[in-house]
């Protein structure tokens, strides 16, 4: 199981707690227009409280069986992101997937937070490899795992969720052997 906090030189990556629900509301609600042409969960946005909870409570759930780590992300307390592991690529696959809010892009922190998820997935030794998956329109997202040292996969067709899209899906991934780890 992945653990509940991940700490990086700028970065505490905690796992959502219901307290947080204010917190990550008003992040999400200051960044819907960076976030509505890349994010297809923006589309359900504004979530009311309950709701909000709902989710986070459903996340912890998911990960004490076993599954995925939904994280924010904080610079000394504050909100500015989210991140998560999945595991929705099948067996020995890690999914990493991360948003940040829009007063604090051009940071390095998407980077800094894959790096620090990246040596989190390949703890577990059921990890093969890693991929972060992002719409070819999204040049920006390219930048992470580029930087990481991330192999390029081929380009595939893959229906249009958020109006940013043009329908296909770029992978990046890395297998154990090609992490350097934290170095």
């Amino acid at each position: 199981m992945w653990p509940s906090d991940v700490v990086t030189p700028r970065l505490l990556l905690r796992l959502w707690h219901p307290d947080d629900a204010p917190a990550l509301h008003d992040a999400i609600t200051a960044s819907l227009e960076h976030l509505r042409p890349w994010m297809v969960w923006v589309r359900f946005e504004p979530l009311s409280r309950h709701d909000r909870i709902g989710f986070i409570e459903a996340g912890r759930r998911a990960r004490e069986g076993g599954g995925d780590a939904n994280y924010g992300v904080r610079v000394d307390g504050e909100v500015v992101g989210g991140c998560g592991l999945h595991r929705r690529q099948g067996p020995g696959v890690v999914d990493l997937g991360y948003w940040i809010h829009v007063d604090h892009i051009g940071r390095g922190y998407a980077t800094e937070l894959s790096r620090a998820l990246t040596t989190v997935a390949f703890g577990d030794p059921d990890t093969e490899r890693v991929e972060i998956h992002h719409d070819r329109a999204n040049r920006r997202s390219a930048g992470v795992p580029r930087s990481l040292g991330f192999r390029r996969g081929p380009e595939r067709p893959d229906g249009i969720e958020s109006p940013g899209e043009d329908g296909i899906d770029c992978t990046w991934w890395i297998d154990r052997a090609g992490w350097p780890g934290d170095g």
